[in-house]
Order: C-alpha cells, then structure tokens, then sequence
C-alpha cells in the first residue's frame, strides 16, 4: 500500500510521491522564542516528528528543516503591534537576543524530552537577512512589491492566485485584517515584506530601503527555499498558521521564482482547553516544564498521538491521568517480554508456540499509510500487546525466537516510528532497581512465611500483590516474580 496525505492545498488525500525518488525535503514553522514552550507546540512538533520518523523508516533519504524564528513576528501575527521578543525583552529588561537564546536553548530541552528527533537543520531568521533581502529585491524588479517610505509590500493583487491555499478570495481576505486608518499599503491585503525600523528599534539591519527588519512571512520563504531548493515536498504547520502566513509564503515564493513552491502541504490540528484554543494570548496555556513536573515527557507524548494530527486534542488532568494509566500497562509489558527473553536466552529456548506477529506489521502499516494515522496505529501495538500478554501467561512458553521478533516488533514500530518504546525502560512507579529490589524483598519474607506453614499469610501477599500489578509465581524449587496488566 502507497503513503497518502491529506494535501491541505486541494483538500484531498493523495499519493505521496517525492519529486526525486527516495528524497524527501520537509521544512516545517518552528517557534517564535519569545516565552517557553506549551502543551500546543507539543502537539505540533510531536506530530511532524512522527511524520519525519515514517518516512525515515520506508526507507526516504529526509532533509528535515524546522526554522526559529527570533526577529519579525509582531504580536498581531501581521503587521502591526510590537515584535514578540522585543515587547518580552522590554518586560525582562534585557537584550532581545539574550530573550532568543534562552528561550530556543529552553525549547530545544523541552522537545529532546518528548523523544522529538532534533531537525537536520535549524535555521534562524535573523541569520538569513541577506538572503531575504535578495528574495524582495526580485519581488520589486518584477512588480510584486512596491517600498514606501523605507518598508516594502507585497503587491496581492498582482498575485491571480492569492487565496489557493485557504480558500479566500481577496474580498474575504480582508475581513478581520487589522490597518491602521492612514496605513501605507495599496491594498488591505498587502503584507510587509520589510519594514523601517522606527527609532529605538533595536532588532535592525541595513538594506537598499534604509535600516529595518523582515516581515515575518519572507523569513520562512527565504530559509525554505535556501536549504530546500525553489520547490520541494512537505511543508508543515499549524492550523493557525494556513493564513495568513502560508498563503503569504506562496505568494511570495512562487512570484520571485516562477515555479510552484510546496507539492504537498500538511497542518495540524490545535490543542483546546475547554473547547478553547490553547495559546499565550488567552492566557489558558500549560507550559511545557510545568506538565512534567506532574507526569513523564513520554505520557505527554503518548497522550497528544492519541488523536490524529487533523484533529482537535483536548487538554486536561483527567485526560492526561488516563493516558498515563494506558501507557503504563504497555511499557509494562514490553518490560514483561524483555523479561522473558532474558531467560529465553539463558535457557537457550528452542521449541515453543508459534506467535505470528506479520499482520501486526501489515495494520500498523495500513494505519500509517492513511495519512499517518497514529491513533490506528496505537490501537495496533495494543492489540500486539494484548496477544503477548496471553502468551507471556501461558503454561507454553515462547520460544526465543518468537520472543526476539515481538521485542524487534515493538522497537520498530513503538520506538522507531512513534517514539513511545524506549530502549531502556523506567519503572513508572520509581527507580526500576530500587522496584526490583522491594520485590525481591517481598519475595524472601513470603518464603520464610511459607518455611512457617502460614499458608493463609501467605496467600494475601501473593494476592495483595497481584492486585497492584505484580505476579508470584511459585515453582518447585523457587519464587520468581513479574509485572502483569
């Protein structure tokens, strides 16, 4: 079965085809470093890194480049109010770029928690001026934009294909936009492609129109394309984002060269609290830093692959209480099966039940296949899960080549894939030593218990403790003990 994805620029699912066999190139919209990051950008960068990770393993060669942006984004997310990091640089007393280090060092520590695979490439706008510089020069020269009074815009009326992405018309395009009653622009609609910097304007650099700073959608066009190429496969973003910013960047892009600029785009779906868009504006964010305190970086993640990347996420502690619980039972048996392959592999186990582990492979595929389908998938490595379990607590044991391949199952599409099975797994109750070492402990007093003839003593321990996930297993000559669902 071939890859589809819901393509946002024709509004149907189509079959993924790279433009050069074997290569993808991926640039998705990175954070503006401006405050820490919140369960919302968890949402979208989790997703993308699923994407990038499933592409990887159907064997693509990927390029993935995900910017920062620290220059240019004003705080209506057009082009009025103040840039982002200054009004946080004005509140913080400090430099804008020490507000930009910070924060993208806070960021980058933040996603390497969540198990997000950094991107080959961070590039960052106040480190590409020149190359935007040359990309508005174009836009001039062919009469796309036009400057006035020091700042330049982007001329939409001579773009025919100005809404192709959202699905606005021009007239509609206009509704909501927020200009000033004596606004410089010819139109509306136009955006900033550079604007003068006003005085104590600290973020500013030298160009052919006086001393300013880019407008924030000929950033992300500028560094796509510099590391990309003119056109290239995927690019990514949130919901939010479609317009204006990414109908912007076509416009621009596909002005100064001519040629079509993104084969396949793909967004995601934002994170509510109460049916509410989760963001910094409405004040109704969960940073980061602060969900981890209360629960493992891989239960957030876990919790956020539970929808689809189109589909809306609704945030709470209940929510996230009952994603830890699922995700527990199935570490747990991962945990349980390397167990048992560790003995396996003592024993040097042959013979054993047939576990046939190919159509877990073939659904998890289907499900990623349809437009990277995590949820299916999940649903897959719990059924997985589900079989292990049973064989894990049969009379029969498994041989250990069985063992080997449900082991490599897991990892390949639970770790490889989704990021959710790590190599090395934690006791979600503490220390996996210090947990080992209590049962052990338990164990050695239920023995001497049994040496006593307290038979009912004995049974309330064995009890007590499968009831709290933990299996006595009575042998002949010993007592061994494992973690069950």
């Amino acid at each position: 079965m071939s890859l589809f994805i819901y393509n946002t620029l024709t509004r149907t699912k189509e079959e993924f085809k790279p433009i050069h066999e074997g290569q993808v190139g991926i640039y998705v919209c990175g954070p503006t470093v401006y405050s820490h990051s919140h369960i919302g950008h968890a949402k979208s960068y989790i997703s993308f890194d699923v994407v990038v990770r499933y592409l990887r393993y159907l064997g693509n060669k990927v390029l993935y480049i995900q910017n920062i942006t620290d220059v240019g984004h004003l705080t209506d997310n057009a082009d009025e109010g103040e840039d982002k990091l200054m009004k946080q640089a004005r509140i913080d007393r400090v430099h804008p770029m020490q507000i930009a280090e910070t924060i993208t060092r806070s960021y980058f520590d933040d996603m390497d928690k969540l198990g997000i695979e950094r991107p080959d490439i961070s590039p960052r706008a106040s480190g590409h001026i020149i190359d935007q510089i040359e990309i508005i020069k174009k836009l001039l020269a062919d009469g796309f934009a036009y400057e006035i009074n020091g700042s330049v815009y982007y001329d939409v009326q001579k773009f025919k294909n100005y809404g192709k992405l959202s699905g606005r018309v021009l007239e509609e395009s206009v509704e909501g936009t927020r200009i000033e009653s004596r606004s410089e622009k010819r139109h509306p609609a136009d955006f900033a492609l550079w604007k003068k910097a006003e005085g104590g304007h600290i973020m500013r650099w030298p160009s052919p129109w006086g001393e300013g700073f880019p407008g924030w959608h000929i950033e992300c066009s500028a560094m796509s394309m510099k590391y990309l190429g003119e056109t290239f496969d995927i690019h990514g973003g949130g919901m939010d984002n479609e317009f204006p910013h990414h109908e912007c960047e076509i416009a621009q892009s596909e002005a100064a060269t001519g040629k079509p600029f993104v084969k396949y785009w793909i967004h995601n779906n934002l994170v509510t609290v109460n049916g509410k868009k989760m963001s910094k504006s409405l004040g109704n964010f969960v940073t980061l830093k602060d969900a981890f305190i209360k629960y493992d970086p891989l239960v957030v993640r876990f919790f956020i692959l539970q929808s689809h990347y189109r589909s809306t996420l609704d945030f709470s502690d209940e929510a996230l209480q009952a994603a830890n619980t699922g995700y527990d039972k199935l570490l747990n048996t991962v945990r349980n099966l390397r167990e048992e392959l560790k003995k396996a592999e003592k024993e040097q186990r042959i013979n054993g039940p047939a576990f046939d582990i190919s159509s877990y492979k073939k659904y998890f595929l289907e499900a990623m296949d349809d437009d990277f389908n995590a949820p299916l998938a999940l649903g897959v490595l719990f059924d997985l899960a589900r079989e292990t379990n049973q064989s894990l607590n049969s009379e029969q044991k498994l041989s250990l080549v069985s063992l080997q391949q449900i082991n490599q199952l897991f990892g390949d599409l639970g770790g490889e894939v989704l990021g959710i099975v790590p190599d090395e797994i934690r006791s979600a109750t503490g220390d996996a030593k210090t947990e080992s070492h209590l049962m052990d402990l338990v164990v050695q007093i239920r023995a001497e218990v049994r040496k006593q003839k307290l038979w009912t003593l004995s049974d309330i321990i064995r009890d007590g403790l499968k009831a709290i996930g933990f299996m006595i297993e009575d042998k002949k000559d010993s007592t061994s003990w494992r973690k069950i669902n």
